[in-house]
Parts: C-alpha cells; sequence; structure tokens
C-alpha cells in the first residue's frame, strides 16, 4: 500500500472523482464535461504525488495544485447546476464533499509550512 492511500483527502478526492464522473454521464457539454473531469481528477492525482515528495516545499506545492483544482471544479458545478445538467441534490453533494477536501488540503498545506 502507499502512504497516500491512508489519507483521508485522497479517499475523499477519489470519491468526488467517481461521483464527478457519474454526474456527467447525460452531460452533452463536450467543453464543460471535459474540463471539470481533468479538474476533478487533477485533485488525487496531485495529493498522490505531493505525498511522495520528499521536501516540504515540494510537498505543499502539489497540495496547492490540488486545491487549485478542487477550486476549479466549484465554478463548474456551478455552471451545470443552473444549465440543469445536474439536480439540487446532486450539486448540494458534490459541493458538500468539495468543502470537506478543501478543509484537509488546508490542513495539509498547513502543517507543511516552517
Amino acid at each position: 500500500m502507499f502512504l497516500f492511500e491512508n489519507l483521508e483527502v485522497y479517499k475523499k478526492s477519489v470519491e468526488l472523482v467517481t461521483k464527478t464522473h457519474l454526474a456527467l454521464r447525460d452531460i452533452h457539454d463536450r467543453d464543460i464535461k471535459d474540463q471539470l473531469k481533468r479538474a476533478a481528477l487533477s485533485v488525487p492525482l496531485n495529493i498522490a504525488e505531493g505525498n511522495g515528495r520528499n521536501t516540504p516545499k515540494e510537498k505543499q506545492q502539489f497540495y496547492k495544485t490540488a486545491r487549485g483544482s478542487l477550486f476549479e471544479c466549484i465554478p463548474l458545478f456551478e455552471i451545470c447546476l443552473k444549465l440543469k445538467f445536474m439536480p439540487k441534490e446532486t450539486f448540494d453533494e458534490l459541493y458538500s464533499i468539495s468543502e470537506s477536501i478543501g478543509k484537509m488540503i488546508n490542513g495539509l498545506i498547513n502543517s507543511l509550512k516552517e
């Protein structure tokens, strides 16, 4: 087992990717769909890569990139809701998971500050 697989933030971010992909199954807007898939997927990938880095500064940079990708998801979720690409319940669930991940990523970043 890799160390990052034990991180709750990693597990939650994989859940976010999975639920995001499921929510996008019926969306036909290719631009929004592709951008949201890439942004969501970037979150666990950067958490995993950051966890594998040696220095706190390197780790922090990947965690900040993960946070940036997470922040990119939020307006895309909102756009999907407003365009009626997803129901409010799905939006609320994805938003709630994102809030939780954001807090955990901030904790990782802050734990590495000198």
